[in-house]
């Protein structure tokens, strides 16, 4: 039976207890309170599905800072880190945007200098770069290694990847006409550009021949998997699920744009169709012309 503990799980017994700490749990409860206030003050109702997707995206976020995932991450497995760091950024952030109608978070528009660096963001290059720019520092041995020699940097770590990825999704989901997504062709480009990143990481971990995080090759052996071969593990998962993500969405957004695109020839063939008026007008005949007769 599992227990709740607050104390991390020693060697095989890792999945024998569910680890809760209490800074997610704050979070969590803070963001969905916030979720609550903002309906309340606007008087009006998210959608059934939206307040689904929301709390859905604050039950992974539950499940990925705390349990099992948490403690193999924090204690023996490079490669559980990197699961727990795609979920922070690939389901985590796109469940909770969808969740959040565009009138809720309108107000913040107001605050004076927010819509002029909403707006660089939306445009998809100052999202690319915060994100990109985050995932690769993170990854830098050096400040990975600090990240989880000290666990305050190891929050703050996180806290990074949670709102970068959220400003990465932006682009691709607003819910705000004032900052509205991209058009389709620079969506594809920019899911296309978001990808290499992630691949220019991916490959430096996989491909290393030593252990880029001392911490883990410290760490206690599990499963008899070795820090390298960990390690290596950890470069794929980064790798392979990470870029067919994004080209999932390259492909989604290919379709809808396909889509649209037949929808707006069929609306101007349509148009061009003639109307009910023109179709019951009589014709007038007129008499074939004669050629001359030559003299």
């Amino acid at each position: 039976m599992l227990s709740v503990v607050a104390l991390h799980p020693v060697g095989e017994d890792v999945f024998a207890t569910f680890s809760v700490h209490p800074s997610t749990v704050i979070g969590i409860l803070a963001l969905g309170a916030i979720y609550w206030w903002r309906a309340r003050a606007e008087a009006r109702a998210p959608t059934a599905g939206q307040i689904l997707s929301f709390v859905a995206g604050l039950t992974v976020l539950f499940l990925v800072l705390n349990g099992p995932l948490h403690d193999l991450s924090d204690d023996y497995l490079f490669s559980a880190h990197m699961v727990q760091h795609l979920l922070l950024t690939m389901l985590v952030p796109p469940l909770l945007i969808a969740g959040i109608p565009g009138w809720m978070i309108r107000p913040a528009l107001r605050i004076p200098g927010v819509f002029p660096v909403a707006k660089r963001i939306g445009s998809g290059l100052g999202a690319f770069l915060i994100f990109s720019g985050t995932m690769v520092g993170w990854h830098i041995p050096q400040a990975y290694n600090l990240a989880m020699a000290h666990h305050p940097v190891h929050i703050v770590e996180h806290l990074c990847f949670l709102v970068a990825a959220t400003i990465m999704w932006w682009p691709l989901m607003s819910s705000l006409p004032e900052v509205p997504r991209l058009a389709y062709p620079a969506q594809m480009l920019y899911a296309f550009l978001l990808m290499l990143p992630m691949e220019l990481i991916s490959i430096f971990i996989t491909y290393a021949d030593t252990v880029l995080y001392p911490f883990y090759a410290q760490a206690p052996r599990i499963w008899a998997i070795t820090a390298l071969q960990d390690q290596r593990i950890g470069g794929l998962i980064m790798w392979i699920p990470g870029t067919l993500i994004f080209v999932g969405i390259l492909s989604a957004v290919f379709f809808k744009w396909s889509a649209s695109g037949m929808d707006d020839a069929a609306s101007a063939q349509v148009e061009r169709l003639p109307s009910a008026a023109d179709i019951g007008a009589p014709v007038q005949w007129q008499p074939a012309e004669t050629p001359a007769t030559p003299r």
